[in-house]
């Protein structure tokens, strides 16, 4: 598996964490899960934490984003696997002009193809591209 792949994989089972436990800080988060995890390469390691970090630094405005093109759908009513999938690409997204949008997206498909239900890969790429196309500057 690619290094930011699996950077990416991490940061999807952090914010799961997060989400199920929102008053452990983020730095005993990180320390739980590499524990639990037996760790990882030190690159994909700080990829991992930068995306959780800044994910959750701008959370009120990728949830802002996110509701926008969420047709029809409320992030409380979305699977969690799902809405930590959209915040961190939506993270990726806005603020992490290095990585291309096609890669971001493609990334968080395939990660809710793997990790969700049947046609979360659909939600998450149709919301996704609405962003990549409406909010980018």
């Amino acid at each position: 598996m690619r290094k930011r792949t699996h950077g990416r994989e991490c940061a999807l089972k952090i914010l799961y964490q997060h989400e199920v436990n929102p008053e452990q800080p983020g730095d005993e988060l990180f320390e739980a899960f590499w524990a639990q995890t037996g760790g990882c390469e030190d690159d994909v390691r700080s990829f991992a934490e930068d995306l959780v970090r800044g994910t959750l630094s701008h959370l009120d405005k990728i949830n802002l984003v996110i509701n926008k093109y969420a047709e029809n759908w409320d992030l409380n009513r979305m699977a969690i696997i799902d809405r930590s999938i959209l915040r961190f690409a939506t993270y990726e997204l806005l603020f992490c002009a290095d990585i291309p949008p096609k890669v971001t997206i493609n990334e968080a498909v395939n990660l809710a193809k793997k990790f969700s239900q049947e046609d979360s890969g659909k939600f998450v790429n149709g919301v996704l591209d609405k962003i990549n196309h409406s909010e980018k500057p």
